[in-house]
């Protein structure tokens, strides 16, 4: 019974889970119809290894409405401000650089550093931009012209992470597919459907939209900022999200050890430090990817007919965003060790908050339970 459920299990994802694995949309570059004014704040700390490239990328964005780039430095110490002015110098171009304040308690850093941005800007349209993108000069305008057609609150992008260490050409097209299986971009487009998500390396929205939520404030304490964002703005608009081909991470991972950190930092988060609910899920990733595995290797008759038509169903599912990924299609076949990977952290990062030390990020640990 148990393979004959997790076929069920698949039929449904493959066929009626938003179309998950797709790996899709995408937005062409595109100059919108309107060019309202955009501010791009960057919130950075320690990021002199990737702000260079970043900030001249900003600069360089072929957009025809008046925009400019505020950088705030959130406690560097590392001299990322100097670097970034030097980028912005080197190309005869001003750049607007704010000294954050010390974060109050009971804010993530990132989320306080953006506010600081927020304060300072005066456009009716705000990019939230991480310190580690880099944009093709096309990216601005394309952004704005899906926020104006079809008119949304927020446009939001998975922008392509870095995959060429080994850890991450097995890892990381794993990460984008599990989170497009957990929010299928094409029910978080769906203005009927309660689901609501967004990658918060690129995020363009309104500041019509951001003041009707409460600010920044609203979500000061988030970890998983960009979820609880997304979610917020489309309680009371429309949002989107989808891939991006015009804009690429540059922060890397070259070992599974820098991936298992970046995975631990917020996996029970998006479990809202639930044990019950961590169950559910490991249960449920068993049931996924290793009873049909098992059942295929090990069963007999219609066990493991059942088993193979589910894995199968499993590797396909997998094949596009590994192609998105420039990797070979066979990766698909090693899915449920990459799963047991993720699973390996999710168990680590509850361990991690119920021994005290919880999520932590660029020098700030954000506590375990109290």
């Amino acid at each position: 019974m148990i393979p004959l459920l997790s076929f069920c299990i698949w039929l449904y994802l493959f066929f009626a889970h938003g179309r998950f694995w797709l790996s899709s949309p995408e937005l062409p570059p595109i100059q919108p119809s309107e060019t309202p004014d955009v501010d791009i704040i960057v919130p950075a700390r320690d990021e002199a290894e990737t702000i260079g490239p970043v900030i001249a990328s900003l600069l360089a964005q072929q957009y025809a409405g008046k925009f400019q780039v505020i950088l705030v430095d959130d406690d560097s110490s590392d001299g990322t401000a100097e670097i970034a002015r030097a980028a912005a110098a080197s190309r005869g171009d001003s750049l607007r650089v704010i000294c954050g304040a010390r974060k109050p308690p009971g804010w993530s850093g990132k989320l306080w550093a953006v506010s600081e941005g927020v304060a300072c800007a005066e456009a009716a349209v705000l990019l939230l931009a991480d310190a580690d993108i880099v944009h093709d000069p096309r990216h601005l305008a394309t952004l704005v012209a899906r926020l104006n057609s079809p008119r949304v609150d927020m446009v939001s992008e998975m922008v392509r992470l870095n995959c060429s260490s080994p850890a991450e050409k097995w890892l990381v097209p794993a990460f984008v597919y599990f989170f497009q299986m957990l929010y299928p971009f094409a029910r978080v487009n769906d203005p009927n459907s309660t689901v609501a998500a967004a990658a918060g390396g690129t995020v363009l929205i309104r500041r019509e939209a951001l003041e009707r939520i409460g600010g920044i404030e609203s979500i000061k304490g988030a970890l998983i900022d960009d979820v609880t964002l997304a979610k917020a703005v489309k309680q009371g608009g429309s949002i989107y999200l989808g891939h991006s081909g015009l804009a690429v991470s540059v922060r890397r991972y070259p070992r599974a050890l820098d991936l298992w950190h970046m995975i631990t930092r917020t996996a029970f988060t998006q479990l809202r430090y639930s044990v019950p609910l961590l169950a559910l899920t490991l249960i449920g990733l068993a049931l996924v990817w290793w009873v049909p595995l098992a059942a295929a290797l090990f069963g007999t008759g219609w066990q493991r007919a059942g088993g193979l038509a589910a894995f199968t169903l499993a590797a396909s599912s997998f094949v596009p965003t590994l192609r998105r990924y420039r990797q070979t299609p066979l990766r698909s076949l090693a899915l449920p060790l990459i799963a047991l990977f993720y699973m390996a952290a999710t168990l680590g990062s509850t361990y991690n908050y119920w021994r005290g030390s919880g999520a932590r990020w660029k020098n700030r640990d954000y506590g375990g339970p109290r």
